[in-house]
């Protein structure tokens, strides 16, 4: 007989921010493949981005993306709209059907960016107060996004935070009573600049990785950081080897084992793990309850991190050759096993949309 395994049981992690590609990018990933991905990472709830080919800028679409997520998804989903130049009357009456405003202040992937002081005055004027705006505001557009939700009275969620500046901006702001929520990826918290040459197109992404010391501030700040979300970005192999490859990396596989091989190391505690990947995300956003619903985890299996096996549709990692220790042995959504040593165990359209308000305070 073999020694018994010690399993660790978690709540259902929830990724506050990827992008399942579909509608327009489903050659990279869809919502089926995508919400695999979370399960084999121990992910039960995500949050996609609106920057798909068409944009969720309007009711149509959220829509259509809602009828997606209700055929396809194996875990459950909720959408945010994407701010454009004159849409803000429109996506603020669609606040009840979503789980926030996403706002593109600075270049990302996709045709979504605000660059007119005009158009964002309206967008932290029109939208409700109870929800949160999430924006991709890097350096200075960080300050700027801050001090609009301060003079509008608006709740600000910043988007994978990078810099020690950013960081340091972030802290000055709380203690001075801004009402604002943070979210630093695991590529910020594992790689860095040196990686970034290391890997080629394969570590390149919106914010870029950042020197050591960035990586540093980081983890020293860890208590300023309201969330660990992924910022899953998968693009093919083509993409990445081709003339302009496009920013962007996945990260549902991986952020767990990552994280759990941080607690391992002393870096992290499994109460501050929890908290940074479930609890907060789930008030942040206002997000139900997910009943019955957990994950199993061997916290000893020791591993290398490959692309062999993953369930994105993109089959790679840029954590390809990292030690971790900590292996997702079973996810239990609502009392069904929906992920079980490396198999999905349940079919399309078991995952339930999320942000859904009957009427909007």
């Amino acid at each position: 007989m073999g020694a018994s395994v010690a399993i660790l049981r978690l709540p259902g992690l929830i990724d506050a921010h990827v992008h399942l590609r579909e509608p327009g990018g489903e050659a990279k990933e869809d919502m089926t493949s995508g919400s695999a991905a979370a399960l084999a990472g121990g992910v039960t709830l995500v949050l996609d981005m609106p920057n798909t080919t068409p944009p969720v800028v309007d009711g149509a679409m959220l829509a259509r993306k809602q009828r997606l997520a209700r055929q396809k998804a194996l875990c459950d989903i909720g959408f945010y709209l994407g701010a454009t130049g004159s849409n803000a009357d429109e996506a603020a009456s669609l606040a009840g059907q979503a789980v926030g405003l996403k706002i593109y202040l600075d270049q990302t992937y996709g045709p979504l960016r605000i660059q007119d002081l005009a158009a964002l005055l309206a967008h932290f004027r029109a939208w409700p107060a109870t929800r949160p705006i999430a924006v991709h505001a890097e350096g200075l557009m960080m300050a700027v996004a801050i001090g609009l939700a301060r003079s509008f009275g608006r709740r600000l969620h910043l988007c994978h935070v990078s810099r020690a500046a950013e960081i340091a901006l972030i802290r000055a702001a709380k203690e001075s009573g801004a009402a604002l929520t943070c979210e630093v990826t695991p590529h910020h918290l594992f790689l860095s600049q040196a990686d970034a040459r290391r890997l080629g197109p394969y570590g390149s992404m919106r914010p870029p990785l950042a020197t050591a010391a960035d990586v540093a501030a980081l983890w020293a700040n860890l208590e300023a950081v309201d969330c660990i979300a992924t910022d899953h970005a998968p693009h093919t192999r083509a993409e990445k080897e081709g003339d302009s490859p496009p920013p962007g990396v996945p990260g549902l596989e991986t952020m767990l084992p990552l994280l759990l091989t941080a607690v391992a190391e002393g870096r992290l505690t499994l109460e501050r793990l929890v908290a940074l990947t479930c609890i907060a995300p789930r008030r942040i956003f206002g997000l139900p309850d997910q009943p019955d619903t957990w994950v199993e985890v061997d916290p000893d299996a020791r591993y290398t991190l490959s692309d062999e096996g993953l369930h994105t549709r993109c089959g790679w990692t840029p954590f390809a050759g990292m030690r971790v220790q900590g292996r997702v042995r079973r996810v239990i959504l609502r009392g069904q096993t929906a992920f079980e040593d490396g198999q999905v165990r349940v079919r399309p359209g078991v995952g339930q949309v999320v942000g859904l308000r009957t009427r909007q305070c």
